[in-house]
């Protein structure tokens, strides 16, 4: 069986991410599409708009056959170690293939990249210890190595669908039997456009833009997506600022040292914004800096907001589960044959003690409306 595998978020699932489930299956021939979606918190440092069942639903019903979940502990991360978790759930379910969006209209060879990482570990670490720009922050520390190793890259800040494919490249490059990687050059809106065309693809921030602003985002999301916008509540990270703010000014220094990624001092810059920010929106703009990006920010948030301390992320990253969210009925015959697995298919208290991040995660996500339970209790969507 052709199995081909997709990294996702769907914040929210649009007709651009139908676009993309398609060509895959087309291009790689595949008998079966897998997602890997972020769970309630994504990549970026944001609460997902809609709840990790409604996304896996909208996925189901447009193309994808198996939906697993990304949990927090590598969801909320950089491109090395969101991709370093998302590749690892691709391998353990044996896809063959691994399509991937990007910005690039020229093709570029992916698996060549990765090789060369794979080779030049210690030449890479070499240059990275030599600048000693401590200004710069690791994204750019790494486009000056690589721009000095490998002159045919491409990498700037504006491209983040490329910059997770050389992440994808470099991760998956690392296994003994890496998958075929498959590029496929995003239709119309960038990752970054933030205004409503009249194309039936646009991307999801202006999609979210459009729905904060009450627009009507029909044309540009699948039926099923629609109809779960209009009926479940959206989140945002103004639902959860009062409970950020809370954590920051009730926890003293110490205590906020020790949340996973917190250096710097960004402790005592992070509690004085809290002290006068009237909202989230508010609070990033008083902490970001030309050293601390927008981004940066907003997963240290997430870290503060979830109480993750960095040895208790650290362990539930040694954890091996697959926690299934939906199937089709031909991704139900595919996960009966992978009974060697830990799969997870609910969540009971075994599971919670295992999964203690995502289960935890979740119900502190519930905190921002009237959504329901995450976990205990759930099965897999089926279509």
């Amino acid at each position: 069986m052709n199995v081909c595998g997709i990294i996702v978020e769907y914040n929210p699932f649009h007709n651009g991410h139908r676009y993309h489930a398609e060509m895959a299956r087309k291009q790689t021939g595949a008998d079966l599409m897998v997602a890997v979606m972020s769970g309630n918190f994504l990549q970026r440092g944001e609460p997902a708009i809609l709840d990790k069942w409604s996304r896996a639903k909208s996925a189901l019903h447009n193309g994808v056959d198996l939906v697993v979940e990304l949990p927090v502990e590598w969801s909320v991360q950089s491109a090395d170690y969101f991709a370093k978790g998302a590749v690892q759930l691709l391998q353990m379910l044996n896809c063959n293939y691994l399509c991937f969006g990007t910005e690039e209209k020229i093709v570029f060879a992916y698996e060549d990249f990765g090789i060369f990482v794979r080779q030049n570990q210690h030449k890479i670490q070499q240059e990275l210890q030599q600048l000693s720009d401590q200004a710069m922050s690791y994204p750019q520390k790494m486009m000056n190595v690589f721009t000095n190793l490998y002159p045919e890259l491409t990498f700037d800040f504006s491209s983040p669908n490329h910059i997770l494919g050389l992440s994808y490249a470099k991760e998956n490059a690392s296994y003994q039997e890496p998958m075929k990687l498959v590029p496929i050059a995003r239709k119309s809106a960038g990752y970054h456009e933030e205004t409503l065309t009249d194309q039936s693809i646009a991307s999801a921030t202006a999609i979210r833009k459009a729905l904060g602003e009450e627009r009507l985002i029909d044309d540009f999301v699948p039926e099923t997506t629609a109809k779960l916008l209009s009926e479940e509540p959206m989140q945002t990270w103004e639902n959860y600022w009062p409970f950020l703010r809370y954590q920051l000014l009730s926890s003293n220094l110490e205590q906020l040292k020790n949340i996973y990624q917190m250096s710097e001092g960004l402790e005592i810059r992070m509690q004085a914004a809290a002290k006068s920010a009237a909202s989230f929106h508010e609070f990033v703009t008083l902490v970001k800096s030309k050293r601390y990006t927008w981004t940066r920010i907003q997963r240290l948030a997430c870290y503060v907001l979830l109480n993750i301390q960095k040895e208790e992320l650290l362990d539930q990253q040694t954890q091996r589960y697959i926690h299934v969210l939906g199937f089709t009925k031909a991704g139900q015959s595919f996960l009966k044959e992978k009974k060697e697995l830990p799969l997870f298919s609910k969540i009971g208290k075994k599971e919670a003690k295992i999964a203690h991040l995502m289960v935890r995660s979740d119900q502190i996500y519930q905190l921002g409306g009237k959504i329901p339970e995450q976990n205990f209790g759930r099965k897999p969507y089926s279509y």
